[in-house]
């Protein structure tokens, strides 16, 4: 596996813009109630007035700072693996994931921090409904993060072996020696 800083940060960038120019498009064409429904009684999108404040099923309501500083940390961690992550092919599905996980973080990063500025109060903009289960309204880079979660799980529970898992944390994390 060969990394590519251009490349991979113009995927990252790429993901990124997606999710902003949905929740652009979100903003201008779903505001005010209208709603668009792509699957009656099943999908439709649909602005969450208001905007969600918190995190992952409105958890962490209105916490600007927790969030501006956790996802800078997460950030700086996931950048310092992928840099030092081994150049393996057996690394390639974490290092897509961590890329996509990144992308998600930034969508939602952009959102709190431009809503902070210039409302003076933080939140994402949701948009994405599924109305047949009364599931929490979510956006583009919500999937990114759910979608990447669950992957990084199965990966660690069942494709890397623990020799996998000693060589990413030695690169990672060297040892000093003496």
């Amino acid at each position: 596996m060969k990394k590519c800083i251009w490349r991979d940060s113009l995927f990252v960038l790429l993901l990124v813009a997606l999710d902003q120019v949905t929740k652009y498009l979100a903003v201008r064409y779903l505001g005010e109630g209208n709603g668009i429904a792509l699957l009656p009684g099943v999908f439709r999108l649909q602005l969450l007035e208001g905007g969600n404040s918190g995190a992952a099923f409105g958890i962490l309501q209105g916490k600007f700072w927790f969030f501006f500083v956790s996802t800078l940390l997460v950030l700086g961690v996931f950048l310092w693996v992928l840099i030092r992550m081994p150049q393996e092919r057996r690394m390639k599905p974490l290092y897509i994931t961590l890329l996509v996980l990144s992308a998600g973080a930034i969508g939602n990063f952009i959102d709190r921090v431009s809503t902070y500025l210039m409302e003076g109060y933080n939140y994402v903009i949701d948009f994405l409904y599924f109305e047949l289960i009364d599931f929490p309204i979510f956006n583009v880079a919500d999937c990114y993060v759910t979608v990447s979660a669950v992957l990084l799980l199965l990966l660690f529970l069942f494709y890397y072996k623990e020799e996998d898992l000693d060589r990413l944390l030695q690169a990672c994390f060297p040892k000093k020696n003496g």
